[in-house]
């Protein structure tokens, strides 16, 4: 009788389902993340937690005329707004993406294509990742214009996890920028 050697198989851990992009030409504003988060991957709407307050700040900032739900996202490409991620595979806080799956050239390439003409990155974490530089070098709101590049603003994090760092001014300032 011959030995059979079991052979165990370690499948890849299936990925989160990433949010799709909700991108087209000559939107008006593009809002920018690291990536998305547990319940935002789990469901499959932008900034879906209970306590992230991107979709309060929006309507309170007055770039959307009413609050909306997360799962309203896709409604807003109808306002010019849009939305994406440096990284569209991972799931999570910005501590928990692993550095190899940001696709800042992936994401370079999607704005040379639709060329939005306002680009709102939702931390100073993904602008750090844009820009090449440490978070605490980078200041939020309007960033020094780059002509061949949309206008580009850093928002404080919306996310409950981030509350210290809290202010509404720059939703503001994007706000009266874009004409809201």
């Amino acid at each position: 009788m011959r030995a059979t050697t079991l052979r165990i198989i370690d499948l890849p851990t299936p990925l989160l389902d990433r949010l799709p992009d909700q991108l087209r030409p000559n939107l008006r504003l593009v809002f920018v993340g690291t990536a998305a988060s547990t319940r935002s991957a789990e469901v499959g709407h932008y900034y879906a937690h209970p306590g992230n307050r991107f979709w309060r700040a929006i309507h309170e900032a007055g770039i959307t005329p009413r609050r909306y739900q997360p799962s309203e996202f896709a409604s807003l490409i109808a306002l010019g707004i849009g939305f994406t991620d440096l990284c569209k595979t991972g799931a999570g806080m910005d501590h928990q993406i692993a550095a190899e799956t940001i696709d800042v050239s992936g994401f370079r390439a999607k704005i040379e294509k639709y060329r939005p003409r306002t680009i709102a990155f939702t931390s100073k974490k993904a602008a750090s990742l844009f820009y090449g530089r440490p978070s605490a070098a980078i200041a939020l709101g309007r960033q020094a214009r780059d002509e061949s590049w949309p206008e580009i603003f850093v928002l404080p994090s919306p996310s409950g996890a981030a509350s210290g760092h809290w202010t509404i001014e720059p939703w503001r300032e994007l706000a009266a920028w874009i004409g809201a």
